[in-house]
């Protein structure tokens, strides 16, 4: 039985296959020579179970940092917390608007083909409300990852988990201690309870979470110190959005707003399903980067037209050496 990367060394020859592996191989010689990995991720990719392969990643040192939706962040928790309650709609292609109220009104939240319970919502809300309340009353504001870090370090918690948790790559990150970024985070379901939890009275005020320019500077910084220390840092990113561009834009902004020299992200790599066309961020060429300050000439960069939810399991089977 041939191993991942033997059966992609012998397959994956042309086009999207080829980038692929490419992409696979450029990323083992960047950890080889000592850099580090940065990934960005939009889609609904922990909701399709990404951690199985991602977490591994985190856990063997072979990702460094992460940026994604707010959505992505809290539906690997809500994964972990309730899978077994979880829907499958494998012909939801063929559904009708009726059958989508039918859905809603079982309290049912579809992402294609995988319904999420509301209750799973709701039961991380009030696990949070009363550290989103704590850190409002004493000033204590922490960024969205912390407070979730801080949800699964409690062990009342754990009793409840429905998948193991060595498959959430948000528990990973937490236990090896890498920055998990959420800009825009109100644009999610926890961020949307948090701001309806503040107009309700609830919490004091909006000052619990920090804000996006806060991320922002943490992001520069943790990068700053790695390019002071002489060491490479790669850029993958799933889909598009905005994990993908605030990340990427902290070198610019370093190099441009702040005026301090810095070296450009020493790797680049997407996956997409975006085609380029009339000003679409998700969809464009790596080269236009290079405009931006975002990437060198000599940067190894790839675009592979593809489903992440393929992919990116066999990219990262490949730099794990499977």
């Amino acid at each position: 039985m041939p191993t991942v990367t033997e059966f992609m060394e012998k397959h994956f020859r042309h086009f999207n296959a080829r980038e692929t592996l490419d992409a696979a191989k450029a990323w083992r010689e960047l950890l080889d020579r000592g850099g580090q990995m940065f990934v960005a991720m939009a889609g609904a990719m922990s909701t399709g179970e990404i951690g199985i392969s991602l977490a591994e990643m985190i856990r063997q040192d072979k990702v460094h940092a992460i940026a994604c939706t707010a959505a992505n962040l809290e539906e690997d928790v809500f994964n972990l917390f309730a899978h077994t309650d979880y829907e499958m709609v494998p012909h939801y292609r063929d559904l009708r608007p009726e059958d989508e109220r039918e859905l809603r009104d079982a309290g049912l939240n579809r992402v294609t083909d995988t319904c999420i319970p509301e209750s799973v919502m709701r039961r991380t809300e009030y696990a949070l409300l009363d550290m989103w309340k704590e850190a409002a009353e004493t000033g204590d504001a922490r960024f969205p990852w912390e407070y979730v870090f801080d949800l699964l370090d409690r062990k009342d918690l754990a009793e409840h988990y429905t998948v193991p948790p060595e498959n959430s790559w948000v528990m990973a990150a937490k236990e090896n201690g890498i920055p998990v970024y959420s800009p825009g985070w109100e644009d999610s379901t926890l961020g949307n309870v948090f701001c309806a939890d503040v107009m309700r009275g609830k919490i004091k005020s909006h000052s619990a979470v920090r804000s996006g320019t806060e991320q922002l500077e943490h992001l520069a910084r943790w990068y700053l110190e790695r390019a002071e220390a002489g060491t490479p840092v790669g850029f993958f990113q799933i889909g598009g959005g905005i994990p993908g561009d605030f990340a990427i834009c902290a070198v610019p902004m370093i190099l441009q707003d702040l005026k301090s020299p810095t070296p450009y992200w020493a790797y680049f790599a997407q996956i997409s399903d975006s085609t380029t066309s009339y000003g679409s961020y998700s969809g464009a060429v790596p080269n236009e980067k290079i405009t931006w300050h975002k990437l060198d000439v000599d940067t190894p960069k790839f675009m592979i037209n593809s489903d992440a939810s393929i992919v990116a399991p066999l990219i990262f089977s490949y730099v794990l050496g499977e």
